[in-house]
């Protein structure tokens, strides 16, 4: 074998190691850009940019957007805003659920409404019944057990259902955007609250494994409860009866009646979050209001002014008025949901 072979079967041999070193480091360079990037999800852009650019200054002392640590405050809408909702909202899926899970000790939802609606899988005839139907559904569904009780069952319920159309379970269609601005307020010592139309009861039974959000920190729709003794045994009792509503005006008022403080930040998605982001909006101070635009038909949904469900319209308009952030789905982020 000649000199010259000897050199060339040595290059071939090294073809690999310099493979694996080239691997490595575009590893660690990518590991530098994540540590670096606090919102690794987010594509380039004016709403990422607003995010960053003003908690990056609220943490910084002397900065003239420095907000103090007690008053770093920063509230989400739950359906749309952290994970999908549609084509219903997906408490709205868990009741429908415990109809036909119910639906063999009750004959006569068969032929009565909106219940028979449910069981032949008829979301508009439900829609039609309107509200009158949907407390009926809710009084079925959500009331006369306890509190624990209620909290077991939603516990196995998002533990094993799939959403009708991803077939995947709902937990797994929270926005893998939003967990990581959740995480990158907390970092910088923002305290993290979800005010939702949504049943409070119902969100704080995943909300701290889903969001990191501990259950003293979930705000929403709520009926009424009762404390009775049951052998002795002091439990809450669930009614069939609405307590409070916590959506539009509801919102700000919750703000103000569980937190104590106004926000310095609101995430919302439709115009059911409207007066919340203009609570936080009008402080004295600086503020952020974000809203998530669903552009994206491909990889979730696309909806805003003619969707029955998380319809944008007044908060769109009040959003460009007010120069709030709003998030274009399809453009502003590079995945939707976690892989």
């Amino acid at each position: 074998m000649t000199e010259h072979q000897h050199q060339f079967d040595g290059n071939v041999g090294q073809k690999p190691w310099i493979t694996v070193l080239l691997a490595v480091l575009a590893v660690c360079l990518q590991s530098t850009a994540f540590a670096t990037d606090p919102l690794p999800s987010w594509n380039d852009g004016s709403a990422k940019t607003s995010i960053i650019d003003f908690v990056e200054c609220a943490k910084s002392d002397g900065c003239e957007k420095y907000i103090a640590p007690e008053d770093r405050i920063a509230v989400f809408d739950n359906d749309g805003t952290l994970w999908s909702e549609q084509p219903a909202y997906f408490q709205l899926f868990f009741a429908f659920d415990r109809i036909r899970e119910m639906a063999d000790d009750h004959p006569e939802w068969q032929s009565e409404q909106p219940f028979k609606a449910v069981l032949d899988g008829n979301l508009e005839e439900v829609a039609r019944s309107g509200k009158e139907g949907l407390l009926k559904i809710v009084a079925a569904t959500h009331a006369g057990m306890t509190t624990e009780e209620f909290a077991t069952i939603v516990h196995e319920w998002i533990e094993t259902a799939k959403h009708p159309t991803k077939k995947v379970l709902y937990t797994e269609l929270v926005y893998q955007p939003m967990l990581e601005v959740l995480d990158y307020l907390r970092a910088n010592g923002f305290k993290t609250y979800i005010v939702s139309g949504g049943g409070i009861e119902f969100m704080r039974v995943f909300a701290e494994r889903v969001y990191g959000v501990p259950p003293e920190q979930v705000i929403g729709s709520s009926i009424v409860t009762e404390f009775q003794l049951r052998e002795g045994k002091p439990v809450i009792l669930r009614k069939a009866k609405l307590d409070f509503i916590d959506d539009k005006d509801g919102k700000p008022v919750a703000i103000n009646k569980f937190i104590g403080r106004r926000p310095v930040a609101a995430f919302g998605n439709s115009d059911g979050d409207l007066q919340m982001l203009q609570w936080t909006a009008t402080r004295t101070g600086p503020s952020l209001c974000v809203l998530v635009h669903h552009t994206d038909g491909t990889r979730e949904w696309a909806y805003d002014i003619d969707s029955h469900i998380g319809r944008l319209d007044k908060a769109l308009t009040a959003a460009q008025e007010n120069d709030w952030s709003v998030v274009d789905m399809k453009s502003d982020w590079k995945v939707i949901y976690p892989d």
